[in-house]
């Protein structure tokens, strides 16, 4: 009997049996329809982004002298720290300004490149100091500023181009509209 036993679990202990514990995940994607992940996955994504910006305590809270002498917590939500103050941007605005202009003359010399550099490096303190500027104006103030701001540097977008391309009569349409617009923001502030 016990030989018999044998024989009959030879084969199964000399041959591997494999089982099937579970079914590989597929996804099946419908061809039009956006794949949406599992919510899992979308938990643990917000998760890990509210970990990461509340561990990062400087960048998201600031401590504020309370009545006492306590610092209270203050929420931030500003994402960039200014660089300068409302009065360094009052003041530099019109300097900043006057090297954007002075472009003209490269322009008028044909010297491309040079001109989108210039422009280039007068455009970046400007764009701050009026950024800086509109924050600082009252709220009903701010939407006409903005779209002047808008108006101004899509402008100096548009002339960088048209100088890259060596269009002569762009350059100039271009010009005369970021003059205009920055003499309207600054009469303006």
């Amino acid at each position: 009997m016990l030989s018999r036993l044998m024989e009959a679990l030879c084969p199964l202990l000399t041959q591997p049996t494999v089982s099937k514990l579970h079914q590989p995940t597929t996804i099946h994607h419908i061809p039009g329809k956006p794949y949406v992940p599992n919510l899992m996955t979308r938990r643990a994504a917000v998760t890990a982004l509210t970990s990461l910006l509340l561990s990062s305590k400087s960048a998201l809270f600031m401590e504020i002298p309370a009545i006492g002498g306590t610092l209270l917590p203050e929420f931030n939500f500003n994402m960039v720290a200014p660089d300068q103050t409302f009065e360094e941007a009052m003041s530099g605005v019109r300097d900043d300004a006057e090297s954007l202009l002075e472009v003209r003359s490269l322009l008028e010399s044909q010297s491309w490149g040079e001109a989108q550099r210039a422009m280039r490096k007068a455009s970046v303190q400007l764009k701050k100091d009026i950024y800086t500027i509109i924050q600082n104006k009252p709220g009903n103030e701010r939407p006409q500023l903005r779209k002047l701001y808008s108006d101004l540097f899509n402008g100096v977008t548009r002339l960088d181009y048209a100088a890259r391309d060596a269009d002569d009569a762009r350059v100039w349409e271009c010009y005369g509209r970021i003059t205009e617009a920055l003499g309207e923001i600054l009469s303006r502030i």
